[in-house]
């Protein structure tokens, strides 16, 4: 064989990508050599702490980092199983190293880097959101930079210019509430089972349009950034003053669902215009919702610009999205050194390039 730089040798083999930010334990093989067959995504595997979590209505970061413990080599062992592979196939391995909850990043990034170590392999800490940014790159088609990416989720709400894996500039961000976290703590208040947003956007759907109409924040000023907890506020003072029926929680859910995709959509079409491109990529758990993507996708077609998505699956939480970031580093040549490194909160634009 040719003497192949030992990046360009980790890009010929398969790397397991691992992910336990929050709640969700998520573990993918992939493939990442474009030009060549047998190129994607080989395997992956999810497990969701939902039931474990719903008694307490939101996440307890102590329950999430035991059961990553509990979960997370079991799933590795399916993934290898699915794909056809053992440990000894691996060419390296990508970790969610931030942000996220401490426990829970250093679940994975302990075992990441274990594996990695025992195995000779490289490993490469991946920052979540950029996993949730490189998603659609998962689908048949998919985006070619420059975009503008709106990164949705439970803990963010993000506009990004993306020149180049790696090259990230903040465009607009969450002052308070991100998006998925007012659908959470909305659905909460109004007594909807956890967790609350899916069961939220699910209601909406039986709301009757117009019924309630709340404000789009911070639409009526210049900015990109997002404020969500006044609109959570105008929510409450809505339920408590109302007939509390389920035909208007229904309403009332329509009219909340309905702020956040107007509020979304008028911010993504200013940051298109600043930046003059023609792509945007939605991705984060919010993407899955229904009326957010129908939304983007009709301004799309009508303003000229092309939307990317990931599919269902992964929107939220998993593991192919950071064995996909992981692959595109590693074959770059970067690494991590021995240590294991979680970093709770972690600027996107202080990541490096990838070339």
């Amino acid at each position: 064989m040719p003497d192949v730089p030992r990046s360009a040798l980790c890009a010929l083999r398969p790397i397991l990508g691992i992910e336990t930010s929050c709640d969700e334990t998520g573990v993918a093989l992939l493939r990442w050599e474009p030009e060549q067959p047998g190129h994607g995504l080989l395997a992956h595997a999810l497990y969701t702490q939902v039931k474990l979590h719903a008694d307490y209505g939101g996440v307890v970061p102590e329950l999430a980092s035991r059961d990553h413990v509990r979960k997370l080599l079991p799933l590795v062992r399916e993934a290898l199983k699915e794909a056809g592979l053992t440990p000894a196939d691996l060419g390296g391995v990508a970790y969610t190293a931030g942000p996220g909850l401490v426990g829970a990043l250093l679940v994975g990034a302990a075992t990441g880097r274990a594996m990695a170590w025992a195995l000779g392999v490289p490993a490469i800490g991946v920052h979540h959101m950029e996993g949730h940014l490189l998603a659609p790159l998962l689908e048949d088609d998919p985006p070619q930079p420059p975009f503008v990416a709106l990164l949705v989720s439970g803990g963010h709400s993000l506009l990004v210019e993306v020149e180049a894996v790696g090259h990230y500039r903040i465009l607009g961000d969450t002052l308070d509430d991100a998006a998925g976290e007012a659908f959470d703590k909305t659905a909460k208040l109004m007594g909807l089972p956890y967790p609350g947003g899916p069961a939220l956007a699910a209601l909406a759907v039986q709301g009757r349009p117009g019924a309630f109409r709340f404000s789009r924040p911070m639409t009526d000023r210049p900015g990109l950034d997002f404020s969500f907890s006044g609109l959570k506020t105008q929510v409450l003072l809505a339920w408590q003053q109302s007939d509390r029926s389920e035909q208007t929680r229904a309403d009332i859910a329509r009219g909340f669902e309905e702020a956040i995709v107007d509020t979304l959509l008028i911010k993504c079409r200013r940051a298109l215009a600043a930046t003059g491109a023609k792509r945007l990529v939605i991705a984060g758990g919010v993407g899955a919702n229904r009326h957010l993507r129908e939304e983007l996708a009709a301004a799309g077609a009508k303003d000229g610009f092309k939307t990317y998505f990931p599919r269902l699956q992964f929107c939220t939480d998993n593991g192919a999205m950071i064995a996909l970031a992981g692959a595109i580093r590693l074959a770059h040549g970067q690494h991590q050194d021995g240590s294991v490194q979680v970093f709770p909160r972690w600027d996107l634009e202080t990541l490096p390039p990838a070339a």
